[in-house]
């Protein structure tokens, strides 16, 4: 795929015999950062609960947590969306791309 298009840069199995795929996120630093700074507020959540914290503030925490997480997977969906589905659809039709991109959607919205 050429590097003008927005999305995924790769999506392509790492052997020949394996199902198992890479892919080179277009936005890795800022994901990073992002993960790194949930991971933070996962460290501040359980010193709320080690330090006896009030339920609702604990609770108010995890929502936002919660929220910042599906931040992520919001962008990191639009990214194989725009890059790795729409080169499937291209290139085949995409059914299996499509049918898989479902599944996941499926099971973010449960």
């Amino acid at each position: 795929m050429s590097t003008d298009k927005p999305g995924c840069h790769a999506c392509t199995p790492s052997a020949p015999a394996s199902r198992e795929r890479h892919v080179t996120q277009p936005d890795k630093t800022a994901l990073i950062n992002r993960l790194k700074r949930i991971e933070g507020q996962i460290g501040g959540i359980l010193n709320m609960v080690q330090d006896d914290r009030y339920c609702v503030d604990i609770l108010t925490q995890l929502s936002a947590v919660k929220s910042a997480l599906d931040g992520v997977s919001i962008q990191i969906l639009t990214s194989h969306a725009k890059g790795c589905v729409r080169t499937a659809v291209a290139e085949n039709g995409g059914e299996d791309a499509l049918e898989e991109l479902m599944g996941v959607i499926r099971k973010m919205i449960k």
